[in-house]
């Protein structure tokens, strides 16, 4: 926020503080939030990282003794060609190393005191590469629902506000506070816009530290400049440390940074001021020409697998520059000022830094409850695509079985239409796939900055989708019901409800857990229709239970969501009905023996015997205990596959 230039405005004392002086006092207030005033200087020493190749199965050494130091207010660009290391490195001072399978040696630093992960992650925020936000949203609430996520009621909503505020205008975002951040099917911010909002989201938080994984991917120059330019002045201005793996940047954008740390295979060639660059390579005799982009000529001398030369001059001359930095004077200088002798993660001194207040679990659920209401009414993709496909699939089922009559010829229609409505109101559940997928992937990002776990996201995650579920079960039965004569009592019509809701919610539920297993798109679609598949042909439909080959109804009908409403809707139907007989000159003609047979009638529970399905109240009411069970284990098995993946 701009500091107010001009403080000679007259003021009036005479009755307390005046409104003008309160407004500054609290813009002061505001910024002090934001500004780092507790690291001064964040370091490593020695940091190396060895891997299993994945071929040989040999130690194979992807980071080498690595050294460096960054003072508040600067900002530090990793750069390096493709395999150099940086973004291993920096993953490694976020401490971001949960799925990396290998050793890792080295120490960190905060304020020259060695430190640990837990310190590491308290004051610091890591931005990724792709934009994992809300698309929905717009920019405000972006920042907004991050600054609720992570303050937790220690500040008013007035306090909130202004500091919301105070980042849109620090990242030259006023104009596009209103404007969503853009969907599929609606454009929101460009590219650029995305990738400020991203670094502001995670500004709320007031980290000190802030690392930035390719800030100018898939930006053009001009974009990647401004980027960078905000970046650039929200560190001043707030004394922040910015370390940010970059991969050629135009000369503009480089001269943005104050330090440079160049690696390639792994090993250092440079760290230092950019200023410098130009006097310590012509002082190794590779000197970079003028008028051309310093960040181009770099990656090209350091760079092995595309140089000009033969592969053994190039691998030659790597290894002179890697060689001349470790001889150089800055890096023994480097090397002192960062030197221990204690591990990465050991305890040490402790560090007196703010800690983030922990979370409350029913805040952070209702605030994450808010953000996906808003998102399931505004996102057509969310809950509208469902409800347009339910309604369209209500119009078709219920003209297709248009006011069947009770006469045995249509004991099988309805039977089809039973299992029709039930198994596809279940199949098209996949359109929520694309929705889950961007709230797991908004997921991940904050998990890993430490703002919630999985159990708050999955409890707003299954309220969220209740009313709606709802909302779409009444929907379609009141087209269906009606239009198709099923059985006309209002206790069979809820029942009807009663059983496509199920249904609804423990397809919903499996579609998330397939999510959570596997966040990519197609995969998540193609395993979820399978698995639905699976449960349409053992429900009891297909093939009757009696005849279904014992492997398939011990280890999945059982099991089969499915087969419990097709049961329970087959139950709805038939238990309270009866049905006229086909007349003959010799008589009535009955499908399903009863003992209305001698009226030319069929009770009902003829066809349910039939099948082999009770229709009494007790075993009606078991299967929609089954049901509540199977949607809780959906849902528990889903928080557990939050719990044990590795992101």
């Amino acid at each position: 926020m701009a500091t107010p230039k001009d403080l000679t405005l007259p003021l009036d004392s005479s009755n307390g503080p005046s409104e003008i002086t309160k407004d500054l006092e609290k813009g002061l207030e505001l910024s002090r939030h934001l500004t780092n005033s507790a690291v001064s200087t964040f370091s490593w020493s020695d940091v190396s990282v060895v891997v299993k190749d994945r071929k040989t199965k040999q130690p194979l050494r992807i980071l080498t003794s690595s050294h460096g130091s960054v003072e508040a207010g600067s900002v530090l660009a990793l750069m390096g060609p493709s395999g150099s290391g940086k973004t291993t490195l920096l993953n490694v001072l976020a401490h971001r190393t949960s799925s990396m399978k290998g050793e890792i040696q080295g120490k960190m630093m905060i304020n020259g005191q060695v430190t640990n992960a837990s310190a590491v992650q308290q004051v610091s925020t890591y931005v990724e590469q792709e934009d994992a936000m809300i698309g929905i949203l717009t920019l405000r609430e972006t920042i907004d629902f991050a600054a609720r996520l992570s303050v937790n009621g220690q500040l008013s909503k007035q306090e909130r506000v202004a500091r919301v505020d105070e980042l849109i205008e620090s990242f030259g975002l006023q104009r596009q506070a209103d404007t969503i951040v853009g969907t599929p099917l609606r454009k929101g911010l460009s590219g650029g816009q995305k990738r400020r909002l991203s670094v502001a989201s995670q500004l709320v938080t007031s980290p000190r530290v802030v690392f930035l994984d390719e800030p100018t991917s898939g930006l053009d120059s001009a974009a990647s400049f401004e980027c960078m330019r905000y970046i650039k002045q929200v560190a001043k201005q707030h004394n922040l440390i910015v370390i940010a793996s970059i991969h050629q940047p135009s000369t503009t954008t480089f001269q943005l940074f104050d330090q440079l740390m160049l690696l390639s295979e792994g090993r250092t060639c440079y760290f230092g001021p950019v200023s410098n660059i130009h006097a310590y390579f012509e002082r190794i005799d590779r000197p970079v020409p003028l008028h051309i982009n310093p960040a181009e000529f770099l990656l090209d001398l350091v760079n092995s697998d595309f140089s000009h030369s033969s592969a053994g001059a190039a691998e030659g001359n790597l290894r002179y520059i890697q060689d001349a930095w470790t001889s150089s004077e800055e890096y023994k200088a480097l090397e002192a000022a960062t030197s221990g002798t204690d591990a990465l993660g050991t305890a040490s001194t402790p560090i007196p830094l703010a800690r983030r207040s922990s979370k409350n679990i029913v805040t952070v659920s209702w605030v994450l409850l808010h953000r996906n209401f808003i998102k399931s009414y505004r996102d057509f993709i969310a809950y509208g695509t469902r409800v347009v496909m339910y309604f369209g699939l209500a119009i078709m089922m219920g003209t297709v079985w248009l006011r069947l009559s009770y006469s045995q010829a249509s004991i099988q229609p309805f039977t089809n239409a039973i299992f029709f409505g039930g198994a596809f109101m279940s199949f098209m559940a996949v359109a929520y796939v694309p929705s889950i997928i961007e709230d797991l992937h908004t997921f991940n990002k904050e998990r890993q900055n430490g703002l919630y776990g999985p159990l708050p996201f999955v409890i707003a995650n299954t309220l969220v989708g209740i009313p709606w579920l709802f909302l779409i079960a009444i929907m379609f039965s009141v087209v269906t019901y009606w239009l198709g004569h099923f059985n006309p009592t209002a206790g069979g019509f809820w029942m009807w409800v009663l059983w496509l809701f199920l249904d609804l919610l423990a397809a919903e539920g499996l579609v998330v857990l397939v999510s959570s297993l596997f966040p990519i798109f197609v995969v998540a679609l193609a395993i979820t229709a399978f698995a639905n598949g699976l449960w349409m042909c053992v429900d009891g439909f297909m093939v009757p239970l009696g005849k279904l080959n014992p492997f398939w109804k011990y280890v999945f009908h059982y099991i089969d969501y499915q087969a419990y409403v097709f049961q329970g809707m087959m139950a709805n139907q038939f238990r309270s009905t009866v049905w006229d007989c086909a007349k003959s000159p010799e008589g009535f003609q009955c499908m399903y023996p009863s003992d209305l047979a001698s009226q030319g009638k069929i009770r009902g529970t003829a066809v349910l015997q039939a099948y082999k399905y009770s229709w009494s109240s007790d075993v009606i009411g078991e299967w929609i205990g089954i049901m509540f069970a199977i949607i809780f284990a959906y849902r528990v098995l889903g928080y557990l596959a939050l719990v044990v993946k590795k992101h």
